[in-house]
């Protein structure tokens, strides 16, 4: 058998960029130490849950724009996955009010 040989190019492998990681990383660890101030400082109410419900939004949509890569997607798909969002969680809201208003 002959034995047949192949040219190899050696390439130099590029450093990983690992600033938008780190970035992330330190946004979303400033978000979660701020609700955890909010949770020992506050008391228990309406306005500590909205906080609370506006952050894990504002943290959800940061994770999907950025590890989901959505924020580079055009802007009809974004608006196609916001637009019912929205929507559904104004019906949370409208469903949890009306639930507790008595009559």
């Amino acid at each position: 058998m002959a034995h047949v040989a192949h040219e190899t190019s050696e390439k130099e492998i590029a450093a990983p960029n690992t600033g938008a990681i780190w970035k992330t990383f330190w946004i979303l660890l400033i978000l979660t130490a701020i609700e955890f101030v909010i949770a020992f400082t506050m008391p228990a109410n309406t306005l500590r849950v909205a906080i609370f419900c506006g952050m894990t939004v504002v943290k959800a949509f940061y994770i999907v724009g950025e590890f989901m890569h959505l924020k580079h997607e055009v802007k009809s798909l974004i608006w196609m996955i916001m637009v019912p969002t929205i929507f559904v969680v104004w019906l949370l809201i409208a469903l949890i009010y009306e639930g507790g208003h008595m009559y």
